[in-house]
């Protein structure tokens, strides 16, 4: 039986609004909607688009500038810049909608965050456990009301990672992004695959045993609850990979 608490689910994370708002950003620029040297919306045109604070708005403006996308021109707005050379970076040569690179994403994610769930158990403080039950928590609301589970999903990743206390895991996460949960990456046109009633209850028991075990401070039966979570996924994935075409 989960010590989960029975609150609502907790609001969407301003990481994840964050997030969004900048890829699509960046999806705008790369597609032409914005070229070099036009003048992004104001902080206000941009707030009232995608239903966001002006926090929200200005820290996405701060990641494409910290990219070298756009340059802040006191009292004249944001400008988009001439694009730099493509350097390769970590990761961005993965091609997610191949159904080999989610297993090969997969197997990296088993090796990694078995070992953040393990440590996450023994180190997580009170505030970090409350965090990792609120992910828990939207995620089993999302899926019961047949919402889409990919983002709640990733927080609930995200906050075990935190609550590892070594920054380098959450960073991993962070590089690879919401797009790295399978259901979202083999779907089309930006939404994520829906999964059968008896997948999202198989998926909502398989996080629910790794946070019990986390709030059990059981490293070992944490590793081994995110372990088998992701190995779960790899073989259900490598049965995509099999089937006839």
């Amino acid at each position: 039986m989960t010590k989960a608490t029975t609150s609502e689910p907790a609001a969407p994370q301003g990481r994840t609004l964050v997030v969004k708002v900048s890829e699509e950003l960046r999806s705008q620029i790369a597609k032409g909607r914005y070229k070099t040297g036009d003048r992004l919306p104001s902080e206000a045109q941009l707030t009232q688009e995608f239903g966001v604070s002006r926090t929200v708005v200005r820290e996405a403006i701060a990641s494409l500038r910290s990219d070298s996308l756009v340059e802040p021109r006191q009292g004249a707005g944001v400008f988009v810049l001439e694009p730099a050379p493509v350097e390769r970076r970590p990761f961005h040569n993965v091609d997610l909608a191949r159904v080999s690179s989610l297993i090969e994403m997969l197997e990296l994610r088993t090796a990694v965050e078995g070992d953040a769930a393990g440590l996450a158990a023994i180190r997580r403080s009170p505030a970090q456990e409350e965090k990792i039950i609120e992910a828990f928590d939207a995620f089993r609301a999302s899926a019961a009301k047949g919402m889409p589970t990919a983002e709640a999903d990733f927080a609930f990743h995200l906050a075990v990672a935190e609550a590892t206390n070594n920054p380098r895991f959450s960073e991993f996460l962070q590089v690879l992004g919401p797009t790295v949960i399978p259901r979202r990456a083999v779907a089309q046109n930006g939404t994520e695959t829906v999964l059968s009633p008896a997948d999202l209850d198989r998926l909502v028991g398989e996080h629910e045993a790794i946070l019990i075990a986390i709030q059990d401070g059981d490293e070992d039966a944490a590793r081994s609850a995110m372990r088998h979570h992701l190995k779960s996924s790899q073989t259900r994935y490598r049965a995509m990979l099999r089937a006839p075409r």
